[in-house]
């Protein structure tokens, strides 16, 4: 139960006592306590409305009785904490305990989750037994380590606003084993030097993870003070994404067993041993792979576009492509190649290259404009660029076949990114393309040419479709068929991969537009002909016209096969060796 206008410790926890109803039956120094001594007992408290009664004196197993029975209107809930009912039980085998400021020297663990903390105050010190301290989930920004009782062993101050660290580590308990900073605003590398083994000789867990530090060989060279470091948790912080992060924290930190709620096993040490010595493969960058597989569900252009043979028309040409949000902050090289269109696949490596294909990172802001707001009204904290993939014809299946590796520097934004996840777009793009000798004005005059003049205009048009015709292309119209938000939070814990098919639902597609009909009895004699014509095909195929109409109203869902991958050492050392070599290759020639 959160207590909003407590702002220090010793106010929270004076709440919180008042919650529990120490005092209340069957707990406290009542009448109905038949083990308090006559001189102590205090009246039973009535609540107003209610008449007071004369209870019996009841044994303290049996007034014990009523807190654990979940039948009894005194049970605590099943879910309360060992805190809650540690002290309801005690203020009935022993209530004087917990009688005024005796119930200090009860605890030895004190649990304020959620409870509106803002400030640890002196009356804290009040705790000469206690040696676990949770404060997760309150409004704490800063800490002075001269508030905190000399026994403690454990603090736990995850999901808080800590920001610094200096008041903390003014005179940090000397016995704490624990410390929880996770899910803070920690921000480094002014931060690392008050994580070392002069402030914290015998710590032996630390929870760093969420945060914001950045500086991976910084870190590890005040962690490697900590002699009696077994347990660390760095997960979330954007060093995390560094590709050699794990491999160099292990081969770094010998006396390690637990990194990221991971065992750390011999067969791991042997594999990253020497890594500590080769700091120049712990850049801070990150290596990200994006791939884009089949897209299905995309309708038939083919549908909207049945005009005349031969007619003036334009030639319609549909191309699709997915696009996807990436942070900038890319490494300069990799820009320039974005630039290059006539890079093609065959210049490609067999694995995973930084090289595009023609188009494979453009910049595409037009569409941005398009997308659906549902997908984009969130507000974003990390600048990105749109990516697309090589345009692709229309077919039941079409397979993109994408991949790209992006080499991301600002981790910040590469964490702020990866929380938010990535806005995924299904683009087409329509090209109109004309005759050379023909004028779309022209077109709309087609229909008041002479009816002499038709034989003749027929006999050139046969003679121009035995002829390629030259075209001249309108500016392409792109449109968005679909857009949704890609879940990316996995990667900023110790998943590499993310893999889905992002569905777009089912696509409403427009009604197909009219041949054109040059002259007005042309259009007479083809609606009467339609008439006719669905009038004999209701009465041949009308047994079989509804399962038709059944299969053709079956929804398809436009998806797309869409994954994500963080390269971790040794793969991301790989990867950037083939990529030197291609740029030896291009200075060489």
């Amino acid at each position: 139960m959160a207590a909003p206008n407590c702002c220090s410790l010793s106010a929270a926890f004076q709440e919180y006592l008042r919650h529990l109803g120490l005092q209340d039956f069957p707990c406290g120094l009542g009448s109905w306590n038949k083990s308090c001594p006559s001189g102590r007992r205090s009246p039973r408290r009535v609540q107003p409305g209610q008449e007071e009664a004369v209870l019996d004196e009841e044994t303290p197993e049996a007034l014990l009785e009523l807190l654990r029975d979940q039948h009894s209107p005194w049970a605590l809930p099943q879910d309360c904490s060992p805190q809650d009912r540690l002290l309801r039980e005690v203020a009935v085998l022993a209530p004087e305990l917990v009688h005024g400021s005796k119930v200090y020297q009860v605890l030895k663990s004190l649990r304020m989750v959620d409870k509106g903390v803002e400030e640890v105050d002196e009356g804290v010190l009040q705790f000469q037994q206690l040696e676990e301290l949770i404060l997760s989930a309150n409004q704490i920004s800063r800490i002075t380590s001269a508030n905190l009782p000399r026994t403690l062993k454990v603090l736990e101050l995850c999901c808080n606003t800590v920001g610094d660290l200096e008041d903390l580590c003014s005179q940090p308990p000397p016995e704490l084993q624990h410390l929880g900073l996770g899910h803070n605003r920690l921000c480094g590398p002014s931060q690392d030097k008050f994580l070392t083994g002069d402030f914290w000789p015998n710590l032996i867990s630390l929870d760093l993870s969420f945060n914001s530090l950045t500086d991976l060989l910084g870190l590890v060279s005040q962690l490697t003070t900590l002699q009696k470091l077994r347990i660390l948790v760095l997960q979330g912080s954007p060093l995390a994404l560094i590709p050699t992060y794990r491999g160099f924290l292990v081969d770094s930190l010998p006396k390690l067993s637990l990194l990221d709620d991971i065992y750390v096993g011999p067969d791991e040490r042997q594999q990253f041993r020497g890594l500590a010595r080769q700091p120049e493969l712990s850049r801070s960058e990150a290596r990200v792979v994006v791939s884009v597989g089949e897209m299905k569900g995309v309708p038939d252009p083919s549908a909207l576009q049945q005009l005349e043979v031969g007619s003036e028309a334009p030639v319609i040409t549909c191309s699709y492509f997915v696009t996807y949000e990436f942070p900038e902050g890319e490494e300069e090289e990799e820009l320039e190649d974005e630039s290059n269109t006539e890079v093609t696949k065959t210049q490609q490596s067999p694995t995973v290259s930084v090289l595009d294909v023609a188009s494979s990172a453009q910049d595409i802001g037009e569409t941005k404009n398009q997308q659906d707001p549902a997908a984009t009204d969130e507000p974003k904290t990390h600048s990105a660029r749109v990516f697309a993939t090589p345009g692709k014809p229309w077919a039941d299946t079409i397979d993109c076949s994408y991949t790209k590796e992006h080499i991301a520097k600002d981790l910040v934004g590469l964490k702020s990114y990866l929380a938010a996840g990535t806005v995924v777009s299904v683009v087409e793009e329509k090209v109109l393309s004309w005759p050379v000798d023909a004028d779309p004005e022209d077109n709309k005059k087609e229909g008041q040419d002479s009816a002499k003049r038709r034989p003749s205009r027929d006999k050139k048009k046969k003679q121009q479709q035995q002829q390629p015709r030259e075209l001249r292309s309108d500016p392409p119209i792109l449109r968005t068929l679909g857009t949704t938000r890609v879940t990316l939070e996995a990667l900023l814990a110790t998943e590499d991969l993310v893999e889905t098919v992002c569905d777009f639902g089912v696509l409403i597609t427009e009604k197909p537009p009219e041949p054109p009909v040059p002259e007005e009895k042309d259009e007479k004699k083809g609606k009467d002909k339609n008439k006719k014509t669905k009038a004999e095909g209701k009465g041949k195929n009308k047994d079989t016209a509804e399962p038709e109409e059944g299969q053709e109203l079956q929804p398809v869902p436009l998806v797309v096969q869409f994954q994500m991958q963080l390269l971790r050492w040794p793969l991301a050392v790989g990867a950037h060796s083939q990529e030197n070599e291609a740029v030896e290759v291009e200075k060489t020639q």
